[in-house]
């Protein structure tokens, strides 16, 4: 047995240190202390996983000091005393880890909760006989000794009443520290004044009092009611009213349709006849096709005690979690647009539902780009609307593989708050815990609010079709708001009759049409407000300068081509800024890398910002950009890495380049909130392929090419797609050109296949100068890149302008041409060639349509005048007949022919893949359309 004497205080630091050894290997330390550890982790009831290891450092600590003068310690008594304290300690670890498995978190009270042996006293050899014996608590908040049964109580009121917390799994100390003495702190148990109490109260009663009088005077039309979830509308409220108290000026919200028309009119002040009218079929605004009433947005500014806040909802597809990474885009503009390096006056706030939230892996993607630099937000407060139920799924065995449907927030530690969503209070008290954490931490935090769905997932479907169990108890359940009333009375904070008073004002209020509970601030002008009416009822072929002079063009050479003294360049990157100084000089002609960075340089230089990312977009993935130059001899990010672009100029606008995380899904998303909140900004997104796109195809189709006709939504945002025919697969050959034409109208997008370095150029630029916000969508073909035949004089940059439209100069003599050719992008060199090669220079003219879309007509009308006596008419692709551009524009090539001309098409034969996988099939299908296009009738 161990004599006392080692366990000093003192001693401590040497234990935890042996401790840590006998972890690693157990014969690394001594027979004695491995048997000590051994005896320690084979107690009745030890978990399997290691112990943790300061709250054992603290009691040994507190168990190691000197008896009194004169008093003698039995050495057997000494270490059942200190076992039984190991084990008090391994209690509170076993309620801190696990309490939230047995907290008070279902309404329905449906399923039997299974008893966990480690949060059984027993387990750890404690015994009814210890529960008046005084322990030292460790590390729990409170006092430092407590009888057993009293730190048994505080751990239960803490981890197991209507909040449960899960937070071990975060690993930095001081967060855990925190969040300890927050809730242990408090018994995770709210204390609100009378006057809170019968906010939240009214907050619940507007909820439920809503969808009652939706539900009668809509029978049956979807609004996907909220009911069972009325306190999410208390948590939002709390949160809006303390959250200037904490600096912030907005909230962004993006959710889905659970409780969307609630938010609406109860959080953000919507006028309940707006609402009816869109019931009625009457919409508020005009658009080019709008949108059902769940998927509009909205915004307002609403007062508090600390100022004014502004809450915008937005505007979101049925595809649910899709909408996160747009808000957080979002956000990010909207602090970089404040100034706020800190994040704490946007914050994001993200409203999910239980299966979403674990089922769709655009919530893993946002996730990763939390902590990210070019993404990060400064935490994100998350509300999942957990009705036990997702959409139909019976069994939660069927619904996901995790415990708890918030277990994808772990990957990236973000504390985890469960709570009864029938506690009301309990919900405003970890609503307020999580606003104070992330504005401490910076970091997201999840609050997972347990309650149930009323309704079927819509307002015409049967739920006892799929859940008539769990639906037999909501038709027996009271509700919250009938269930904190009744609370309140008994408390004696209302009188009998307040409660149906206040349903009573509601529905008047509702007859009427008017502004409810919320109040909104009217005729207020944010400082930050942007104003989007200079790009309104503007036209694609707005006249621009997109020049740029030579002078200009040789400074901004000279900025961008220097470094500072001592940084080592690697010698590609080396060769690459001397041919870009001797490109300036009109030495060599202007490749696609230096064209792209004389267009960012010249916008920088005049104020605009610019923004790029992609997985791969600091030296570009074809190695052809170097916007990020890498000191060859420091590896550190903060010394050996300089970004021209970034350092042109004391007062110019900001050049940021982001190489992002391996997803296209949810940075695709991310980048467009971004662009919608950011006129002023360049913003591009380019792919690594131009196919890889199709992993974010729901945020093309949903937000890029119909956010504008669905919801008045203008973005600017620019995609680089990577596209052409080089022989290297399916996957690396087509960005899908053909999907992109199918959702083009009402000039909602811009499609450029640009074939000259000179275009590039122009058409970055033309994409801020012109007062015109439309998606821009670049097919960049990686051949081109370093193809000299493309490469552009340098006063094709100081004259002219982007040509939507290149006609065909070699021609002398118009008459005398026997074939147009029309094409675009990168094969109109296969097609030179072939044409050069064949002497068919004067017998066949080739015209280069740069813009598939808004289509040139105008443009391509004048060009194919000059051949209006030509008869045949080809339209050449490289892609495949049944992709690319044939199917999407023919009758826009048709339309432009003359009577007594026909048109035709040479290309690879249809086929179910993008591009063959063989080199010689690939070389002998272009062989082929090549063949064809440059035979002509006898």
């Amino acid at each position: 047995m161990y004599s006392h004497s080692y366990l000093f205080g003192g001693n401590a630091p040497f234990i935890e240190e042996l401790y840590e050894q006998y972890l690693a290997d157990p014969n690394a330390v001594p027979a004695e202390w491995r048997n000590y550890f051994d005896k320690l982790a084979q107690a009745p009831g030890a978990a399997e996983r290691d112990v943790p290891h300061l709250p054992i450092q603290e009691s040994f600590v507190q168990l190691a000091k000197k008896p009194a003068a004169g008093q003698r310690v039995s050495p057997v008594a000494e270490w059942e005393s200190m076992q039984k304290q190991v084990g008090v300690l391994k209690l509170i670890a076993a309620y801190r880890g696990l309490g939230s498995r047995q907290a008070n978190l279902d309404p329905l009270l449906r399923m039997d909760q299974k008893t966990l042996g480690e949060l059984d006293p027993a387990s750890h050899g404690l015994t009814d006989a210890d529960m008046a014996v005084q322990f030292n608590v460790g590390s729990l908040v409170g006092p430092q000794k407590l009888p057993l049964s009293e730190i048994l109580s505080r751990l239960k009121q803490t981890y197991c009443g209507n909040i449960g917390l899960e937070y071990m799994h975060v690993s930095n100390s001081d967060e855990q520290k925190w969040l300890q003495q927050r809730f242990e702190g408090d018994l995770s148990t709210p204390r609100y004044d009378a006057a809170t109490k019968k906010r939240i109260l009214k907050q619940i009663t507007a909820a439920e009092t809503l969808e009652r009088y939706l539900h009668t005077k809509y029978v049956g039309q979807k609004r996907f009611s909220l009911e069972g979830g009325e306190s999410t509308i208390a948590a939002l409220d709390h949160l809006i009213q303390n959250g200037t108290a904490h600096g912030v000026k907005e909230l962004i919200i993006g959710m889905a349709h659970r409780g969307r028309l609630n938010v609406l009119v109860n959080t953000l002040g919507k006028l309940p006849r707006d609402l009816f009218a869109e019931f009625e079929g009457k919409p508020t605004m005009e658009l080019a096709s709008g949108d059902v009433k769940y998927h509009m947005g909205f915004s307002s500014d609403i007062p508090t005690q600390h100022g004014p806040m502004h809450v915008s909802l937005a505007f979101n597809p049925s595809h649910l979690e899709i909408v996160n990474p747009v808000v957080e885009g979002s956000v990010r503009a909207r602090q970089e647009r404040r100034g706020d390096t800190e994040r704490t006056q946007v914050v994001p706030v993200l409203i999910h539902g239980d299966s979403a939230f674990s089922g769709l892996g655009v919530n893993q993607g946002t996730f990763n780009l939390s902590q990210t630099r070019g993404y990060g937000t400064g935490g994100t407060l998350h509300i999942v609307i957990n009705n036990q139920v997702g959409f139909t799924t019976s069994d939660t065995r069927d619904m996901r593989s995790t415990l708890y449907c918030t277990d994808v927030a772990k990957m990236i530690e973000a504390p985890i708050f469960h709570v009864n969503g029938d506690d009301p209070e309990a919900v405003c008290y970890v609503m307020q815990a999580a606003l104070d954490y992330r504005m401490a931490f910076k970091k997201d935090v999840v609050i997972d609010l347990v309650c149930y769905r009323k309704l079927g997932h819509n307002e015409g479907d049967d739920p006892f079709l799929t859940q008539p169990m769990m639906y037999k108890k909501i038709a027996k359940h009271a509700g919250v708001r009938a269930m904190y009333a009744e609370r309140l009375v008994t408390e004696g904070v209302l009188a009998a009759d307040e409660a149906e008073g206040l349903i009573r004002a509601y529905r008047d209020a509702l007859d009427k049409g008017e502004h409810v509970e919320q109040t909104v601030l009217s005729n207020y002008r944010r400082e930050h407000a942007l104003d989007w009416s200079q790009y309104a009822g503007t036209h694609w072929a707005h006249p621009t300068d997109t020049t740029l002079q030579l002078a200009d063009i040789q400074r901004l050479t000279e900025k961008t081509t220097s470094v500072p003294e001592g940084f080592k360049l690697h010698p590609t990157v080396d060769k690459v800024l001397k041919a870009r100084r001797a490109m300036a000089e009109g030495e060599q002609n202007v490749d696609w890398g230096m064209a792209e960075t004389l267009a960012y340089a010249s916008l920088v230089s005049s104020g605009y910002s610019v923004r790029i990312s992609g997985e791969d977009s600091g030296r570009g993935t074809f190695s052809h950009r170097h916007s990020v130059l890498h000191d060859q001899n420091r590896e550190r990010w903060d010394q050996g890495v300089f970004v021209p672009l970034a350092n042109i100029a004391d007062n110019q606008g900001r050049f940021e380049v982001i190489d992002s995380i391996l997803n296209e899904e949810a940075v695709l998303a991310y980048e467009y909130g971004y662009a919608c909140s950011a006129p002023d900004q360049l913003v591009i997104w380019e792919a690594q392929f131009g196919d890889f796109a199709n992993g974010a195809q729901v945020a093309i189709d949903q937000f890029i090419s119909s956010g504008e006709t669905k919801w008045g939504r203008l973005s600017g945002l620019s995609l680089i797609l990577p596209h052409g025919y080089d022989g290297q697969g399916p996957e690396h050959s087509s960005a899908r050109l053909e999907r992109w034409l199918q959702l083009c109208a009402e000039h909602n997008i811009q499609i450029i296949m640009p074939s000259e370095a000179a275009q590039m150029f122009h058409v970055l630029r033309r994409q801020m100068l012109r007062p015109y916000r439309k998606p821009l969508i670049i097919f960049m073909s990686k051949r081109l890149l370093r193809y000299k035949d493309s490469m552009s004089p340098i006063d094709s940059l100081t004259t002219g302008g982007f040509r939507p439209v290149i006609g065909d100069t070699t021609v002398a003599d118009p008459k005398k041409v026997r074939r147009v050719v029309l094409c675009a992008g990168q094969v109109y060199y296969d097609l030179f060639n072939a044409r050069k090669e064949r002497g068919l220079e004067q017998e066949i003219a080739i015209v280069r349509i740069e813009q598939l879309y808004p289509f040139p007509t105008e443009q391509l009308a004048a060009e194919l005048a000059r051949f209006a006596g030509v008869k045949d008419v080809m339209w050449v692709q490289e892609e495949p007949r049944n992709q690319g551009a044939w199917y999407q524009i023919r009758h826009r090539l048709e339309g432009l022919l003359g009577n007594k001309q026909s048109l035709s098409f040479a290309g690879r034969p249809s086929s179910a893949s993008p591009a063959v996988g063989y080199m010689s099939k690939h070389v002998a299908q272009l062989k082929a359309f090549l063949e064809e296009a440059m035979t002509l009738a006898k």
